[in-house]
């Protein structure tokens, strides 16, 4: 069973395996984390995450992790729009975070990091998207030993640590 850790910081510093970004469906980088780890990686990124595009909503895809030098893979997932809640929109964001992991466990993958995936330009309430994260991380068979979730700020760590915010 894998350990989960939750620490407030820059995903772009981890010294993990693979970090997980929360992409678009192009896979050229964007806004948010995913410009943050495109920038890190350099150029050759984009031409990675074109060479594979299209990535659907709940699915991911992994490239090399170019210049991040304490990464190896980079693993690209796009989350879901959020548009109430009525449309799928937890399944799908369940889905990023299980096929994550079965693309980690493909790549022999031991440590990974998660932002908040679709919290941010996709407008997925913090707190739902946290619950989302924690249960469906502990509830994914894998073969990763440290499951990482990086949050970006105050409000972010507290929802992943499972702490209400008062």
């Amino acid at each position: 069973m894998a350990v989960i850790e939750v620490v407030l910081g820059d995903i772009t510093k981890e010294r993990v395996d693979a970090i997980v970004t929360a992409a678009n469906e192009s896979l050229l980088g964007g806004g948010g984390v995913d410009g943050a780890i495109h920038r890190a990686a350099g150029p050759r990124l984009a031409d990675a995450g074109s060479a594979i595009a299209p990535c659907d909503p709940g699915d991911a895809k992994a490239t090399p992790a170019f210049d991040l030098a304490a990464v190896t893979f980079v693993i690209h997932t796009v989350g879901p729009v959020w548009d109430g809640g009525a449309y799928g929109e937890a399944d799908l964001l369940a889905s990023c975070y299980c096929r994550c992991l079965e693309v980690a466990d493909s790549l022999d993958v031991r440590s990974i990091a998660f932002p908040a995936i679709a919290t941010g330009l996709y407008g997925y309430p913090v707190g739902p998207a946290a619950r989302i994260a924690r249960t469906t991380l502990a509830a994914t068979p894998t073969k990763v030993d440290l499951i990482r979730l990086v949050a970006f700020d105050e409000e972010t760590y507290d929802a992943l640590s499972g702490r209400a915010r008062r």
